[in-house]
């Protein structure tokens, strides 16, 4: 049960628009709960390990008996810190916690420990691609909190009754609310994707969305381009970027469903369900007032000194947007490029792996985006579970520059290393005769024989139709079974057709 800070309008001034749907501008913000990976709660030290039995890692504390109080998790507030580094936003010197009121049958003491008007991680930004396209999305805040317990309604242990499972009361988030940037599906999904990258780079959470300890909630509204923002529904817990793209894209249609058929969309809180593809209303949302925030009075302000914010920078891991700043600046990628090989700390070191290793940066970008993407995508694994290690794929990438090897026959070696055929690049290429075509007479009548059988080819490169001259490189190359060297084929061609 969390609010975006309703500052929606003033916001929106100078914001680019994006692609209309059915002639309407899409206007999208998040608030995501990133569970912090702190082995105890953030006011106890009950577990915080998944999966246990209902109702076993709840101590006192999480049950709210009388005359217990909290204490601050100290890990928990060191990892603040480090998504407030990461992210570039303001660390507070002091910060305040609150009482945040409401009543559900998972909150023992009928009042949640937050952080309101005073949050400990305070602005900040997330860039991003889609596609080749760069975007930033600004952030509010990202403060602390206790986690709820859960509600199981009709748990096959008591069938027709519900109960209360207390394991997650207590369990220390940092809720980071962004400003209404998005404009498409397609961002809101990349955005979600970054800042998962981000949280689980510098560790300060495990990511498993299936286990809850990643869970996204998306406010959504639409309106004609230059009028008032429209009223905004929250889609709750979206634990997936699958049920994240559906769940917006069918919001979106209902919401402009509704505009068109007369209709006023009414605040709310909804959830997706993934059987339907849809969305259904939850409850009226709740604004702040409704939680009749005051400060908290058995937690003192939290101080960060400034001495503890520079301890917790000297330990950080170099960033993903830095890394990828690096790559561009010394191998020479491009952004995109670069974007794409730091998407996890382990593709990136694979990559660097690489090319210590000897391979020529910009093919082994080549690679590890191309044809090592499309295999892990296909196996469903990451490069950590990756067949082909980084120094065989640089002895694969140095045999492509150093001539060795063009591009049909590296493909061959890369999917004898991947079946476990082969393991080393130079005996592969040996067993299979990969190695190029060095004799020059044999290549030489091969030119000559392709040049006799394309006659319609030759006569349209003679014309100025430079594909034409690719066809025959492409004919040369097939006749020599891929061991030809392509650039030295296309001189050869031209010399002859000259």
């Amino acid at each position: 049960m969390s609010e975006t800070v309703n500052t929606f309008e003033a916001q929106q001034q100078g914001r680019p628009t994006g692609p209309l749907v059915r002639g309407y501008e899409v206007i999208i913000g998040f608030e995501t709960h990133a569970q912090l990976s702190t082995a105890s709660k953030i006011f106890s030290r009950a577990s915080t390990a998944f999966g246990a039995e209902p109702n076993t890692q709840a101590c006192a504390v999480d049950l709210a008996l009388p005359g217990t109080l909290p204490v601050m998790n100290k890990g928990a507030v060191e990892r603040a810190i480090k998504l407030g580094l990461a992210l570039g936003s303001h660390i507070a010197p002091r910060s305040v916690f609150a009482r945040k009121n409401y009543f559900y049958p998972d909150l023992p003491k009928g009042y949640q420990i937050s952080q309101f008007e005073i949050p400990v991680v305070q602005g900040g930004a997330v860039s991003f691609f889609v596609g080749e396209e760069q975007k930033t999305v600004r952030l509010v805040r990202a403060h602390l909190e206790e986690d709820a317990g859960k509600s199981l309604h009709e748990h096959e242990d008591f069938v027709g009754q519900s109960g209360i499972d207390l394991n997650r009361a207590g369990t220390p988030l940092l809720e980071i609310v962004t400003e209404p940037d998005m404009r498409s599906t397609a961002e809101a999904v990349a955005y979600a994707k970054e800042l998962h990258k981000i949280v689980t780079w510098i560790g300060i959470c495990d990511g498993n969305m299936q286990e809850g300890s990643f869970r996204c909630d998306a406010n959504v509204s639409v309106r004609r381009p230059g009028e008032k923002l429209g009223t905004r529904r929250e889609i709750k817990n979206l634990n997936s970027f699958k049920f994240m793209q559906q769940a917006i894209d069918y919001e979106i249609r209902w919401q402009i469903d509704e505009i068109e058929d007369g209709r006023k969309i009414e605040q709310a809180t909804v959830l997706f369900d993934p059987d339907t593809g849809e969305t259904r209303a939850m409850r009226a949302k709740e604004d702040s007032a409704d939680y009749r925030y005051f400060p908290d009075p058995d937690l003192p302000p939290l101080v960060i000194a400034a001495d503890w914010i520079e301890r917790v920078k000297a330990e950080m891991p170099e960033l993903p947007r830095a890394m990828a700043e690096r790559y561009v600046r010394d191998h020479g990628l491009s952004e995109y490029d670069a974007a794409q090989l730091t998407q996890s700390a382990a593709l990136a070191g694979y990559f660097d792996e690489a090319v210590k290793a000897g391979a020529t940066p910009k093919l082994a970008s080549n690679w590890i985006t191309g044809e090592m993407a499309r295999r892990l995508n296909a196996a469903e694994i990451g490069i950590e579970a990756a067949p082909v290690k980084a120094q065989q794929l640089a002895q694969l990438v140095k045999r492509i520059a150093d001539g060795t090897l063009p591009n049909n026959a590296a493909r061959q070696v890369f999917e004898a290393l991947w079946t476990g055929e082969g393991s080393d690049v130079d005996a592969i290429i040996e067993a299979k005769d990969l190695k190029p075509m060095n004799d020059a007479g044999a290549l030489d009548k091969i030119l000559d024989e392709v040049i006799a059988k394309n006659a319609k080819n030759v006569e349209e490169y003679r014309g100025g139709k430079e594909k034409a001259l690719n066809a025959l490189v492409g004919q040369v190359m097939k006749a020599s079974g891929g061991k030809a060297n392509p650039a030295q084929v296309t001189e050869l061609l031209k010399a002859k057709l000259a």
